[in-house]
């Protein structure tokens, strides 16, 4: 059997501990509140509840501590939470550099076309103007 069907069978049986809990409790003060109550009745009614409880408590202590490993990614038997944390957190890295990738190549395509379109308007208002107007390779211009 898989341990997660497992964990879902113990709960089941606390739920069930926790149901004669309850039952043993009210048949405890139904006999109390009787006229003629029979005290060994209600002790044996009490210690049944008393027994109950503390399996319960066991139990259920068993299942926080289990939970506690769980959340906290602590490496114990029988569960791959930790691996899929570890693994979702990966994938969450990958899409966050693939975004950033993206709008880098987003930006440098951006700053290629305006350097590309200057160029362009730089040869075409040297053209417009003459070749006397524009800049000499090597002097800085007058611009």
């Amino acid at each position: 059997m898989t341990a997660p069907m497992e964990r879902i069978q113990v709960l089941d049986s606390i739920e069930k501990d926790i149901i004669t809990c309850l039952h043993t409790a009210g048949q405890a003060f139904v006999e109390l509140s009787k006229e003629k109550s029979s005290l060994k009745q209600a002790e044996n009614h009490t210690q049944t509840f008393l027994k109950t409880l503390g399996v319960v408590e066991t139990k259920l202590t068993d299942q926080i501590n289990y939970l506690t490993q769980v959340s906290t990614g602590q490496p114990h038997e029988g569960s791959g939470y930790a691996s899929q944390k570890v693994l979702q957190m990966a994938w969450h890295r990958l899409e966050h550099a693939r975004s950033r990738v993206n709008e880098l190549d987003r930006l440098k395509v951006k700053h290629l076309q305006g350097r590309t379109s200057r160029n362009q308007q730089a040869i075409t208002n040297g053209i417009a103007t003459g070749p006397s107007s524009a800049p000499t390779a090597g002097m800085p211009s007058s611009s």
